[in-house]
């Protein structure tokens, strides 16, 4: 006798089933008359990626070598279950997107996934992100102003395994006003981001208010971003931090970094107290850092117009520049477990902080070398001041020990 169908144990959806559609673009041998959903019916252009209406869970794959002109604008909402996911297939170069009539990828929706895309000579941003919780995963930004830009709106998102080369251009550079801006690898309006992973260099464009700017790392108005595991090479300085009158840019943290410069100037952070017009910039993080500039007219770090130990914590860096090591005013900064090497100072050391020649391996390599006086140096710190416990490893992913080593290398 047959079974009736209602008595029948539920069987569960499978993976097949609750996957959204794939899509294709391939810029020289697709069709936007095609479907779109086969490698032989792939689109053509950005124009209907733009026009689709994406839902949860599908996929769009970009064919390497193809080049598009901006802008790829990406509004729909993933979840976090079924995100959506944008990734290139085939052989060949990173699928490239440029042109100025746009920010060249701008994410204005949820839970994208973006990887594998070339953002290059775009009209201000490689990436822009206004939306909440998406990810760019080994992409590549060049020749913008900002690299990767995530706006007041954007929230939660990660930067990670990319790079960001020559963003090196500024968008006003007039004469006066104190008002020239770019040459920014990522700026951050947002809260709650993290950029982990990342070769951030050439962040550096001449100014006519500044003479040169440019940063690595821009917080602006952006409170809880983690700044952690990044190598930087060669831009003006790795971070520079400030908020509008009435805005924040509280509870920063910047852990784990490399920052190296033959530059004839250079800085690794530049922060506020309440005198300054875009101060104060309270509670930012510094631990775990390895600094290397050279040239005469650099600073390790400047905690000005009104420093305290709310505004600045600094543990466990090491240090290196060919000018002032530190400067902090007011109350100064709270520091401690550190190594620093510099022809001035204007800081009091902390606990367990030295003066001293941290012994690197090289001026590219920041290992540090048999008896450096940096192995050991360092406080034992909690997971908060990393940003989490999954933060809490060393460049190279080691764990921390209980005396561990100031720098961003455990020996």
């Amino acid at each position: 006798m047959a079974v009736m169908a209602s008595l029948l144990p539920a069987v569960p959806a499978s993976a097949s089933t609750l996957a959204g559609t794939t899509y294709y673009v391939d810029s020289k041998s697709g069709d936007d008359a095609a479907a779109g959903t086969g490698e032989a019916t792939a689109w053509k252009s950005l124009d209907k990626v733009n026009a689709t209406e994406f839902k949860p869970g599908d996929v769009i794959n970009i064919k390497r070598g193809s080049s598009f002109a901006a802008p790829l604008t990406l509004s729909a909402k993933g979840t976090a279950a079924q995100p959506i996911v944008l990734r290139p297939y085939g052989s060949g170069a990173l699928p490239k997107i440029s042109g100025k009539d746009g920010d060249c990828v701008d994410i204005k929706g949820n839970y994208w996934r973006v990887s594998g895309l070339r953002a290059t000579g775009c009209r201000w941003a490689g990436f822009t992100i206004s939306g909440d919780r998406n990810t760019l995963d080994g992409v590549q930004a060049d020749k913008n102003i900002t690299g990767v830009f995530v706006t007041a709106s954007g929230s939660r998102n990660t930067l990670k395994n990319s790079k960001l080369i020559d963003n090196n251009l500024m968008s006003v550079n007039d004469e006066g006003g104190d008002n020239d801006s770019g040459a920014f690898g990522v700026l951050l309006n947002g809260d709650d981001n993290l950029v982990t992973g990342n070769t951030i260099t050439g962040s550096y464009a001449k100014s006519k208010d500044y003479g040169t700017d440019g940063a690595a790392v821009e917080i602006f108005n952006g409170d809880r971003n983690r700044v952690t595991h990044n190598i930087a090479r060669n831009n003006e300085t790795f971070t520079e931090l400030g908020a509008q009158k009435g805005k924040t840019a509280t509870g920063n943290v910047f852990a784990f970094n490399v920052v190296t410069s033959s530059r004839s100037r250079g800085s690794f952070l530049i922060t506020r107290g309440s005198k300054h017009v875009v101060g104060p910039v309270k509670g930012t993080v510094a631990v775990h850092n390895s600094v290397y500039l050279p040239a005469k007219d650099t600073i390790g770090w400047s905690c000005h117009d009104g420093c305290a130990p709310s505004i600045l914590k600094l543990r466990n860096n090491v240090i290196v520049v060919g000018g002032e090591a530190g400067w902090e005013d007011g109350k100064g900064a709270d520091e401690g477990g550190s190594v620093y090497q510099g022809r001035t100072a204007r800081f009091k050391l902390g606990p367990k902080s030295v003066m001293a020649d941290p012994k690197f391996v090289s001026r590219t390599d920041l290992r540090l070398r048999p008896g450096s006086p940096a192995i050991d140096r360092g406080l034992p710190l909690t997971p908060v001041w990393f940003g989490g416990a999954a933060l809490a490893k060393d460049l190279k992913g080691k764990a921390l020990p209980a005396a561990p080593d100031a720098g961003a290398y455990q020996n």
